[in-house]
């Protein structure tokens, strides 16, 4: 039995649309918000933006100050006779009070296809995606009817093929192994920030990760439950059985894009070259050796005590050497991205660049940027018989995991 006969016998003689009114009756929208938002309780205390003194947005019950990501399940669309009042004396001659009260909830097919169109060759298709959704959440947690059908996936289909080019980022320069060594040379590993700026730095790169896993956003917002602590050192080396004589480390970092609060560790592996992770992981550790215990990972002294490292202040010291020696202004994620390609050109398996980088699918081989320059360096690289026999072997394991059939080429 399928998952639609399994439906269709469960629901058999059930009347959804009185049942659904039933439970809305019994419960009204706001009384679900409520206590839907009691039940998300914040991991660390927070405290909602009030409005700027040069705003001009009044003041509504409907529009109470909480944070943004509470809006959805605090505000509330107005109704009822004091709310069409309002609106018949504010515009008395004016149909669009009426637009309000007859079509703002559940919004019309028309309506919704009117407000797509009205943002035709202007807006990404990204953007519109996204105020869909909230539109469409906005429905559901009122327990209104979402009205898109035909007319409306018609006239997305449109706006899709008018979107401006000009709504379309570029692709991020890639940090590459040039960039990585001028950004050791020029850091001062005497002082503590900048031996912290050159951990962060190698070990986002070499071990693939989101900055967001190593620094936090700025000096207030510093969550143990996320944010990798003091707490894991000391961090031990130990020797990996290779021709190289290789060491390793790990430490465990407390939250990750994937894995959420699972956490995961962090794999760092030496490398006979001035850029080794591991190696100004221990110098970071031995400069800025007087901080607490409780302190962020890449916290660093400062004349007053410790500062922890922020992802601005980090970018903005990499940057400013950056683009004195003629590079582009590189953003965060290109750690991650460049990281995960470096590796793929050292002939790493896809599978343990997928490990390392945290990614639970393929999905980073979308991230690659200057194809046109990694296509030629992968394939050289590739170029010799032994090397393509190895990829014959990695292809059949491959094939034999994913039950795959592999046709043998005629001779």
């Amino acid at each position: 039995m399928n998952e639609s006969d399994l439906y269709r016998r469960v629901m058999q003689g059930v009347d959804v649309d009185t049942t659904a009114n039933a439970f809305w009756a019994a419960h009204p929208p706001s009384s679900v918000r409520q206590s839907i938002s009691l039940s998300l309780q914040q991991s660390r205390a927070c405290v909602a933006r009030t409005p700027c003194l040069s705003s001009s947005i009044a003041s509504s019950q409907h529009r109470p100050i909480v944070l943004a990501s509470d809006h959805l399940l605090l505000w509330t669309t107005p109704s009822g006779t004091d709310w069409q009042a309002a609106l018949e004396q504010k515009y008395p001659d004016s149909s669009l009070f009426r637009l309000f009260q007859t079509e703002r909830m559940p919004a019309a097919e028309a309506l919704l296809s009117q407000f797509m169109a009205a943002f035709t060759g202007t807006t990404s298709a990204k953007t519109l995606n996204n105020w869909l959704a909230g539109l469409q959440f906005w429905h559901i947690i009122n327990g209104a009817q979402w009205q898109g059908a035909q007319l409306l996936h018609h006239t997305h289909h449109g706006f899709s093929k008018m979107v401006p080019s000009s709504s379309r980022r570029t692709k991020c320069p890639p940090i590459t192994i040039d960039a990585l060594c001028i950004l050791f040379d020029n850091l001062d590993l005497t002082l503590p920030f900048d031996a912290a700026v050159c951990a962060v730095a190698l070990i986002a790169f070499w071990c693939c990760c989101r900055l967001g896993e190593l620094v936090i956003p700025s000096i207030n917002i510093f969550d143990p439950s996320k944010h990798v602590s003091r707490s894991v050192t000391p961090i031990s080396s130990f020797e990996v059985l290779d021709k190289h004589n290789s060491q390793a480390a790990v430490f465990h970092i407390p939250w990750t894009k994937t894995t959420m609060e699972q956490g995961t560790d962090i794999s760092l592996t030496s490398r006979e070259h001035r850029t080794c992770p591991l190696r100004a992981l221990e110098r970071h550790l031995l400069i800025n050796s007087d901080i607490p215990e409780g302190a962020p990972l890449f916290a660093y002294l400062t004349d007053s005590g410790w500062s922890p490292m922020m992802r601005p202040a980090f970018l903005a010291r990499c940057n400013e050497i950056w683009m004195s020696q003629g590079f582009p202004n590189m953003p965060g994620h290109t750690f991650h991205i460049r990281g995960a390609m470096e590796l793929l050109l050292q002939g790493v398996h896809p599978d343990v660049v997928s490990t390392q980088g945290r990614w639970s699918s393929d999905a980073f081989l979308e991230y690659w940027c200057h194809i046109d320059t990694i296509l030629p360096l992968f394939i050289t690289s590739s170029a010799n018989t032994q090397r393509l026999a190895d990829i014959d072997l990695v292809m059949d394991s491959f094939a034999q995991r994913h039950h795959l059939s592999r046709t043998a080429p005629s001779s």
